[in-house]
């Protein structure tokens, strides 16, 4: 492991490794589906002169342990928590995509052990029964190591415009991916399905949240991503939003310190 890793124990005696950097106030961030512990590092380094970060594998995602057994947000709840724990204090919560959407289930199950919750574009529209099929089909394609059917079902989960993924396909060419990051990416993505599946995709649950809350995205995000924000900023009428012309889902890569920089604003304005 990195050195500066270090593993905590879920409840259930889950391994999670978890990435620390910096001093200060913690702040923990939840990277999303098919992420990892490098997913936040371009944020991450221009927060770390200011704050404590600590950046967990989620379960599922190497090197932290794969589930036994069909995941649920409520496990991934616990994990944060024994997180949390292990942080010392109540922490600031930021979550990315899928990350977001846990950081929501954690705000609203345990809102004593954050002090304010910061989501960029969680996708709230990919949960419930239309996801089961879909789930079934990426099941069928792991188990055979087909990595074309697994992108496809993919891109039917999270919507992404065929433009789009024609571009992402060029950019790629003739580059052939790790194939062990691959697999664990595959095997996070499979487990996140199961979750997502057993989940509700109506935002209007979220209103019970009362902690200082940051809702962040790109205004250039492909439907249904701004009319899930719009509902979610509708359950949460307190909530600071921010939107970054130009950039869209992947805002914390191609933009980091726009994110860095509306991050560290709000978290002053909490800690005033």
């Amino acid at each position: 492991m990195n050195s500066n890793d270090q593993e905590v124990r879920s409840a259930d005696g889950t391994r999670l490794v978890v990435r620390r950097a910096g001093v200060g106030d913690p702040v923990v961030l939840l990277h999303g589906s098919g992420g990892g512990l490098h997913s936040w590092a371009p944020v991450a380094g221009r927060l770390a002169g200011s704050y404590e970060l600590w950046m967990p594998a989620r379960r599922g995602y190497g090197p932290s342990d794969v589930p036994p057994s069909r995941k649920s947000f409520k496990d991934e709840v616990a994990d944060l928590m024994a997180v949390i724990e292990a942080a010392g204090q109540p922490v600031h919560l930021v979550g990315g995509s899928y990350g977001a959407t846990l950081a929501l289930h954690a705000a609203a199950a345990q809102p004593g052990r954050l002090r304010s919750l910061a989501v960029f574009e969680p996708p709230l529209f990919a949960a419930g029964e239309s996801i089961e099929p879909l789930l079934a089909r990426y099941q069928a394609a792991f188990a055979r190591d087909d990595a074309g059917e697994m992108f496809a079902v993919l891109n039917e989960v999270t919507r992404v415009p065929p433009p789009i993924v024609a571009a992402f396909v060029a950019a790629a060419g003739d580059q052939r991916p790790d194939p062990v990051e691959s697999r664990r990416s595959a095997i996070g993505w499979l487990h996140d399905l199961e979750a997502l599946a057993d989940d509700s995709p109506d935002p209007a649950r979220w209103s019970s949240i009362t902690v200082p809350t940051l809702l962040m995205r790109g205004a250039d995000t492909w439907e249904p991503m701004p009319t899930t924000m719009d509902a979610l900023a509708a359950a949460l009428p307190a909530a600071r939003r921010v939107s970054w012309p130009g950039q869209s889902h992947f805002a914390t890569m191609t933009a980091p310190d726009l994110v860095a920089d509306a991050l560290r604003e709000f978290l002053a304005e909490v800690a005033a």
